[in-house]
């Protein structure tokens, strides 16, 4: 009440202050018009008296015309220095015995150039505000002195403005007196009963079901009071009657809650929690804290918190009955992705919700499931890609210009499209091995000539690159020994680099994939021989696939083998799904080894990798000869157990 009589006086009073400086400034105007025209009407008629120096004749048509209205509080008369040598209601003769005063009018120095319009202001006095008109004297083209008088303002609206001035003060004052008296009287015969009653409500809401409120009031106030007491004592009755009967039934309802197998959470419509089960504390981390009447934000891990508090507040409100469904991933107390299920719980009208059911169930193994299944189709799809591209490509190409080709070429082409056939036939059996959910897989490694998966991949990327104008070498060194490795997977790092060297040089460019035997260090420890064996056994093949292209930038180097990665997002192609350099990582993972890169943005990249030199396994004599006959014969084939990515 009082600030909206606050709003309503101040309101009032701006109004009525902005109507009175409306009317004050149109006051002004109106004063400013007056005083103008009446300083260009008596220069009209002086002008030719001060042009023939009859200043007999001009004091006494002033003294007549001052004397004729109450709107001029002077005149004065200046010459063209702006001495004054006439003034009305003084003048320098009536001073001229006692005193002598040289009064002079200061105007601007370029005042005699503007003639055509009077000069007006106003000011302040200690008896009221003046206009002040300055008027030129312009005789015969010539300056002679200025005219200046000043005029009183509008007696009757400076009146009235200022009697709707106090009027509205008194008014303002008045209305504030009235609300400070009726918030007294509100003090003390309202708002003391109201405030007993509130604390009889806040009683009773608490479970205090004794409450009275005993006071002498009538009226409409004396029956509410009395409608709350008899409330009070129903209630009383009810709770005697009633409390045994839902303490069963509250029973009944833990133990059916606390058997089920999905954590369970029952909150009032103020989110305070009523009810929550065994498996709900273990998913929440509540085991062994006093849950039951906290608010169920103040104790909700933060990741569950930031995903459900609106639809809380939402469905306590009323504002919401559907359910939601979330999906969060807690890190407490241990790693689980869990599923939340929000439920209106409403009367038996099915009209007003009394509260929210929380359902809490553990998806983690189906999570799990799914991301496995995401990768798998990912994988298959990257991986049986390539080798389906490369057999429509030459099989098109056999179609369309089988009759521009020699037979030794189409033969070529045939045998090519025949290899990629077992190529994909390899793959698919790879990926149904998959299916069997096996964490390792037993790879069967073997001696392979580097020349070999070299010379198909570069055939197979040959028009790739010809169509792109990129010229494809090879840089073997000669007599290179062969490698323990598996030549299908090898094959594929080969042709995932060449295919990503091609993909990012432009036309023009060079990809060259290179194999050398790296050099064996000379150790000069104490255990020189010791290391020098070692090194014999373990020497190892460089494998480099070197480009022309844009390069990798430098804060891309380090994530670039990661799954799903693409630098082509960031030159605006559409190819590639981010996981052919995963899959070479992997691949050379399982060969023992790892690959690096240096790349330098607008000069190219290089991948390399070393691969250890096959040895053939030396046969082991045995220490007694009688034990010739079960010494085993050499083996060229090692198997090597490696682990599958998931």
């Amino acid at each position: 009440m009082a600030v909206a009589t606050l709003v309503v006086s101040l309101l009032m009073s701006g109004l009525t202050f902005w109507a009175v400086n409306i009317i004050q400034e149109d006051a002004r105007l109106n004063d400013t018009r007056f005083g103008s025209d009446l300083g260009l009407l008596l220069a009209a008629n002086v002008t030719p008296l001060i042009g023939e120096n009859n200043k007999t004749e001009l004091a006494q048509f002033s003294h007549r015309f001052y004397s004729s209205t109450s709107s001029i509080r002077y005149m004065l008369y200046a010459d063209e220095e702006g001495s004054i040598y006439l003034g009305i209601p003084f003048s320098e003769s009536e001073v001229q015995n006692s005193l002598t005063i040289r009064r002079k009018i200061h105007l601007p120095d370029d005042y005699a150039q503007h003639t055509d319009v009077p000069m007006v202001r106003q000011h302040l006095t200690p008896d009221g505000e003046v206009t002040d008109v300055f008027v030129p004297i312009i005789y015969e083209g010539a300056y002679k002195g200025v005219l200046a008088i000043g005029t009183n303002p509008n007696p009757t609206v400076v009146t009235s403005s200022n009697l709707t001035r106090d009027v509205t003060i008194a008014v303002f004052v008045s209305i504030w007196v009235m609300v400070i008296l009726g918030a007294v009287f509100n003090a003390l015969t309202i708002t003391r009963p109201i405030k007993e009653l509130l604390v009889g409500v806040k009683n009773i809401a608490s479970g205090n079901f004794k409450q009275q409120v005993d006071l002498p009031f009538g009226g409409e106030l004396g029956e509410l009071i009395l409608s709350f007491n008899e409330m009070a004592e129903k209630l009383e009755r009810y709770e005697e009657q009633n409390i045994e009967e839902l303490t069963a039934e509250k029973a009944k309802l833990e133990t059916l809650v606390s058997t089920i197998a999905d954590g369970a959470v029952l909150l009032d419509t103020d989110l305070h929690v009523v009810l929550v089960n065994t498996t709900a504390r273990r998913f929440l981390n509540w085991e062994g804290l006093a849950i039951e009447g906290n608010n169920v934000l103040y104790s909700l891990p933060n990741a569950i918190q930031a995903e459900i508090t609106r639809s809380l507040y939402r469905m306590a409100k009323g504002e919401m009955r559907e359910g939601g469904e979330f999906r969060v991933t807690l890190k407490e107390p241990v790693d689980r992705t869990i599923r939340i299920l929000l439920t209106s719980v409403l009367d038996l009208t099915r009209e007003t919700v009394k509260g929210v059911a929380i359902t809490i169930q553990d998806i983690t193994r189906e999570a799990e499931l799914n991301e496995a299944k995401s990768q798998f189709i990912s994988n298959v799809s990257h991986e049986l890609r390539t080798p389906l591209f490369n057999i429509k490509s030459f099989i098109e190409t056999l179609h369309e210009y089988g009759e521009d080709l020699s037979r030794e070429e189409q033969r070529e082409f045939l045998e090519t499209a025949n290899r990629e056939t077992d190529r994909l036939t390899r793959l698919v059996n790879d990926v149904l091995d998959l299916t069997k959910l096996e964490s390792c897989r037993t790879y069967r490694f073997e001696a392979v000539e580097l020349a070999q998966p070299i010379e198909q991949t570069l055939r197979t990327c040959q028009l790739n690159a010809r169509d792109k104008g990129i010229e494809l070498k090879q840089e073997i060194q000669p007599d290179l020994p062969p490698v323990l490795g598996h030549y299908d997977l090898l094959l594929q790092v080969f042709t995932n680099l060449v295919g990503n060297s091609l993909k990012f040089t432009p036309s023009g460019g060079t990809v060259t994939l290179r194999a050398y035997l790296l050099e064996s260090e000379t150790h000069e420890s104490e255990q020189d021989n010791e290391l020098l064996h070692l090194a014999e056994s373990t020497r190892k093949v460089r494998i480099e696939i070197a480009d022309t292209g844009i390069g990798i930038p430098s804060e891309d180097q380090q994530a670039i083998f990661d799954r799903f990665f693409r630098v082509e997002n960031r030159v605006h192609t559409l190819e590639g799904t981010g996981l052919g350099l995963s899959i070479v990582r992997n691949i050379v993972e399982k060969h023992q080894s790892r690959v690096h890169l240096s790349s330098e943005v607008g000069l190219g990249t290089t991948f390399w990798f070393d691969v250890a030199v096959f040895q053939a396994a030396k046969p082991v004599l045995p220490a007694d000869p009688l034990e010739l006959h079960t010494a085993s014969e050499p083996s060229a084939i090692l198997d090597v157990v490696a682990s599958i990515a998931p």
